[in-house]
């Protein structure tokens, strides 16, 4: 069975559903996180009809989740409406100051705007930085010179308000769960639990075996889980290409 389809990330909801984890959105989670629990974040970077399928799927089974959209990129309204009626979060997908190449204020008034027009459609209070790899700016220093909490109403943002000491947190970045030698910057602070796997049948054995903590929090992309071969093998190709190139950008930065 290919791994990175719909119908694979059905059977890994599944495990987490039959071993008694709890499923909570971001926002629920930095409120009041629960002792098991399982937090599934997609960061939402490009086709955003992938996004729906992945909705409809977790809502199909009871699980309510998190949804990251870039502005304008992926801010299909549509698609955000449609999820936020399926009972998902939304939240903000930034990469500002990377696209005002460094220059905070303009970087802070495209946050609000953006923020704002994603208010339209949910009562945004999370946000999760893109990470922009191949530019050497990081969206994610814009907050040493402003406060996102008391000038956005923001509860938080993924990578600076969550405590990852006792979580498991996995990225489906690179299609695979343990792409960490072309991991730019989906990572998170120190964590003192940690798991050899590799593929979704890996974690999902893991998971059944209970190898895997009380909390963990997945980083799912939607646009990299496709059930059609074809779009499948075009994600496939195209990733094995990119993680390439990222592991020779780490190499030069290093």
């Amino acid at each position: 069975m290919r791994d990175f389809t719909l119908h694979t990330y059905k059977k890994l909801l599944n495990s987490l559903l039959k071993n008694g984890y709890e499923f909570q959105t971001v926002e629920e989670f930095i409120s009041s996180p629960k002792e098991k629990c399982a937090v599934l974040r997609h960061d939402s970077d490009i086709w955003p009809k992938n996004d729906l399928k992945m909705a409809h799927l977790e809502n199909e089974l009871g699980i309510k989740s998190t949804y990251y959209f870039r502005v304008p990129e992926t801010s299909d309204e549509f698609v955000i409406n449609e999820i936020v009626k399926l009972n998902h979060e939304i939240g903000y997908h930034y990469e500002d100051l990377v696209r005002t190449n460094g220059n905070f204020a303009e970087a802070y008034n495209n946050f609000e705007k953006n923020l704002a027009f994603l208010r339209n459609f949910y009562p945004v209070t999370t946000c999760s930085r893109h990470g922009r790899p191949l530019s050497n700016i990081d969206s994610l220093h814009l907050w040493k010179n402003f406060d996102y909490k008391s000038k956005f109403n923001l509860k938080g943002e993924v990578y600076l308000d969550i405590d990852y000491s006792d979580i498991l947190y996995l990225t489906d970045n690179g299609s695979r769960w343990d792409a960490h030698e072309s991991n730019v910057r989906d990572f998170v602070p120190y964590s003192r639990h940690t798991l050899s796997v590799s593929t979704t049948f890996d974690l999902i054995q893991a998971i059944n075996q209970n190898r895997v903590p009380n909390k963990i929090i997945l980083n799912c992309h939607p646009a990299r889980w496709n059930n059609n071969l074809i779009i499948w093998s075009y994600r496939f190709v195209l990733q094995h290409i990119k993680n390439v190139a990222k592991r020779g950008l780490k190499k030069i930065r290093s």
